[in-house]
């Protein structure tokens, strides 16, 4: 393939090909879309280079395999496999939603929490609730690739929760309050440092 001094224009040429098969207004729309979700990422993230930009939204065969198939179902009305029909809602959760649900888990634990000998323990129920439901509409938003849900899950889910579980089972729910407090905070940080990593990655 003949390749310019412009990548971004070649991706876009290599989308068009690829996406031949679509019709001329959806092909325009998706084109657009990429066009413009790389102008906001450049200016978001100037340090970023422009074959990370590409990198990060996908080869191009697989992008127009994508478009194909939503516009195939729709022109022809055919049901979606089972979860066929994740794409479209997916796509309409803010990809902050998430990332607040996990960022601000570790918080309400803290605040609510009444300590293990209460009879019922809000903090530690309501930090279990913000935890999973932001890690699965993490992991379905179309927002991240793979490899990013799961470096994002793996930090903000399933280090936070061993680490404490670990502490509560040398200490005995027993920690120093200035210790536990440490390492709370310690969580919050890296919890809040993925946060924003994935938000700055995200795609539009």
């Amino acid at each position: 393939m003949k390749t310019t001094a412009d990548p971004v224009r070649d991706y876009l040429i290599a989308t068009e090909r690829e996406a031949s098969a679509l019709p001329a207004d959806r092909r325009q729309e998706l084109l657009a879309d990429l066009a413009e979700h790389i102008e906001v990422t450049r200016a978001e993230r100037p340090d970023a280079t422009i074959g990370e930009i590409l990198a990060e939204l996908g080869d191009p065969r697989t992008i127009a395999a994508t478009a194909l198939a939503e516009a195939g179902n729709e022109t022809t009305g055919t049901p979606a496999p089972s979860d066929g029909d994740a794409p479209v809602r997916r796509g309409k959760v803010h990809p902050l939603v998430p990332l607040l649900m996990l960022t601000l888990s570790p918080p309400f634990t803290m605040i609510f929490d009444m300590g293990p000998d209460a009879a019922f323990n809000p903090g530690a129920v309501f930090g279990f609730l913000f935890r999973v439901t932001g890690g699965v509409l993490l992991c379905t938003s179309v927002h991240w690739t793979a490899v990013q849900k799961t470096t994002g899950l793996l930090l903000t889910v399933i280090v936070p929760i061993t680490f404490f579980v670990t502490i509560n089972l040398i200490t005995g729910h027993a920690a120093e309050e200035i210790p536990a407090l440490l390492s709370s905070l310690g969580i919050l940080t890296l919890i809040t440092g993925t946060a924003v990593w994935l938000w700055r990655a995200r795609r539009a």
